[in-house]
């Protein structure tokens, strides 16, 4: 059982970094990881209140044959409009903070992690970062994260750069940082995450 409350790790970065590599480094180091995407995904499972917002803004197109909300359509249209993509956040931000809370509340209660890691591509942007101890960001060139996103996603270098352009660069999060991590190419990226850690001990 681990007696001191754990240090909370908010972890950030543009889509195509690298942050999945790092929470999986961190969970080899007692860390609690919250995933906000996964926490977006079900929020917004169908029955739930932002899947019938969701639909009220956008439409039956956006579902599928199983009337769940088919992300990479959804996706498509609000990453070629920035006021859609405003009015989804809008819709989904306030239940995805709000399962954030709670997962923190549900981490600290177990007493046995040293971290708890919100890994949220829009940290700084939800104020999340206000909450934390510590902001980290990860950062990679624009060619390594096209090749990456092409790699995962399957999807067109033009609509993976309507993704990127609509996230906040990061010359301008960089001064919300405690920790910048440059994974280029992974290469002693968990030496560097461990020497970070023993800093916080």
């Amino acid at each position: 059982m681990i007696q001191n409350s754990p240090i909370i790790i908010g972890l950030t970065g543009g889509t195509g970094c690298g942050k999945s590599t790092v929470c999986s480094i961190l969970k080899n180091y007692s860390a609690y990881i919250i995933d906000a995407d996964n926490i977006s995904h079900n929020i917004t499972k169908k029955g739930t209140k932002a899947y019938f917002e969701i639909i009220d803004s956008f439409g039956i197109d956006i579902l599928d044959n199983k009337e769940e909300i088919d992300r990479k359509r959804l996706g498509i249209i609000v990453f070629n409009d920035k006021e859609k993509l405003s009015c989804l956040e809008n819709i989904t931000h306030k239940y995805i903070i709000k399962e954030i809370n709670d997962s923190i509340k549900i981490a600290k209660d177990k007493q046995k992690y040293k971290y708890i890691v919100i890994d949220a591509p829009l940290l700084i942007e939800t104020k999340l970062h206000k909450i934390v101890d510590e902001v980290w960001i990860v950062h990679c060139s624009l060619d390594t994260r096209i090749k990456r996103l092409i790699k995962r996603d399957n999807l067109s270098e033009d609509i993976l750069m309507k993704r990127i352009n609509n996230q906040t660069p990061f010359e301008q999060n960089k001064k919300y940082a405690n920790f910048i991590i440059f994974n280029e190419d992974e290469t002693n990226l968990e030496e560097i995450i461990k020497q970070r850690l023993k800093k916080e001990v």
